[in-house]
Order: C-alpha cells, then structure tokens, then sequence
C-alpha cells in the first residue's frame, strides 16, 4: 500500500524467506514483529531478534527469516518498481497540494550501516510512545492498549502538511476522520468512523481532523508512520529513543 511519499510492504512469510533489493536509492526500514532475521547490506551481516527495528543502508541488500513470520517493510517513493505493486498505485497521479517535496533528512552519525533497536522500551511519564527515526522514515510504536480505549480521552488533532500512515498490528480500532470545512464547498466531506481488524494500515490525509480508538477486547497494537520524520517531535527532548546516531540537523 502507498502514500504519498511511501510504500508499506506487510509481509506473513514462510521459514527459510530471503528478501532482496537491489541499487535501492535510499534507506529502509525492517520492523521485525514475531521474526528474526539475517540481514547484509554491502560487507555487513547483522542477527537482528524479533520485536525490533532495522534501518537498512542504501545499495544492494537482502534478509534471510530462518523461522519465517511477520514483518514490515518501509520504502520510499523513490522506490519505482514497488509502487508499481500497490493496490492504489495511482491514487496520487494528481498532486496533493498539501504536501511539500520529500527530502531525505541528514546522514547518520558514521555513515550509513545496518542499525538496529528493540522495541522492548519500558514507558517513561512525558515520552510518547517509542519513537525511532532514521533518513527517510519516523515510526511510533504506540503503547498497547489491553482492551477498549476510554472514550473520555480521546486526542483529535491535525496535521498541515503530511500523512499519517496508522497501521494496526493486533486487534480491532475505529479510526474517525473530520474534513475540514474550506471555502470550498467541492472540498466538504461528512464525517467517517471506519472500523477495522488487523492487519491494517490507514493513510490519513493533511488537513483532516483525526483520533483513533481502540476497540478490541484483548491487545490493540498500532504504529504511526511518518515519511520524512517530524520535525515536531524531533524537536522534544527524549522523545526520539535513537537521536544520538540520526541528528535532527
């Protein structure tokens, strides 16, 4: 599936899988749920253990699963031949006007190389779920709720000018969207409440107003997806688990 900037490859696979990609233009990202994997890019071969993150260097590169299972890959739009593969491949064959220009942000404190983190983080009062970012990408593994969310503190916000890719890992949410009312009528939408299962990912455009809630009776997992990083919480102290090896500027 794609956004404007991104691609989001979910993948359930058998033991013994190998992924490859070739002269990729640009880093990606591997989030390694119930899998561990090999992973080389250029000279360098990494054991990465499930229930982490992976930032994946420019160039030829491939993972092995030895035990198979599920994954998450992370590319750019720069990444032709997978956006080919989208079910909406041509949802944006007409410009988003909100959207600027993708710019990949600054190299990694000595240079490019295979990067990996756990996402076994403990929550820390402040923070903000755990948030990892590299070049190209920012992800939120969001704190688990165990059972519904309370209706009572819900967060509707918005975004000027990027996506939210929200994609749901365990469990059931409702997603609910308000479109802002411009000056233009041919831009007003009703209210939407979409209910879904996972795995799922929803792609929520910028201006619209949004909150999403956990419905589920047992875990609810989701992660927020972000392509360039935020600059909103790279600017809060200690939100960004990994900013010593990506600086902000």
């Amino acid at each position: 599936m794609r956004g404007y900037n991104f691609v989001v490859a979910y993948s359930d696979l058998k033991p013994g899988a190998v992924l490859t990609r070739r002269a990729q233009p640009d880093e990606y990202v591997m989030l390694l749920l119930d899998a561990h994997a090999e992973i080389t890019a250029a000279s360098e071969t990494r054991q990465v253990p499930a229930n982490s993150i992976a930032f994946v260097p420019p160039g030829d590169s491939h993972q092995i699963l030895p035990d198979g299972g599920k994954i998450v890959r992370l590319f750019t739009a720069r990444s032709g031949d997978l956006l080919e593969l989208c079910p909406n491949a041509h949802a944006y064959d007409e410009p988003r006007i909100h959207i600027p220009e993708f710019h990949a942000w600054p190299e990694p404190a000595g240079g490019f190389r295979i990067r990996h983190y756990s996402l076994d983080v403990p929550k820390q009062d402040g923070r903000f779920g755990r948030i990892f970012r590299c070049t190209t990408f920012m992800v939120n593994m969001l704190d688990a709720y165990c059972g519904p969310r309370d209706t009572r503190r819900m967060s509707p916000h918005h975004h000027d000018d990027f996506e939210q890719c929200s994609l749901l890992l365990e469990g059931q949410y409702t997603h609910h969207l308000r479109w802002p009312w411009t000056t233009d009528i041919a831009d007003w939408k009703d209210d939407r409440a979409i209910s879904v299962d996972a795995p799922s990912a929803i792609i929520i455009p910028p201006p619209v107003t949004h909150t999403s809630r956990a419905t589920g009776a047992g875990k609810n997992q989701m992660v927020d997806i972000f392509c360039p990083p935020r600059q909103d919480f790279s600017k809060k102290p200690g939100w960004v688990l990994n900013e010593e090896d990506y600086p902000f500027d």
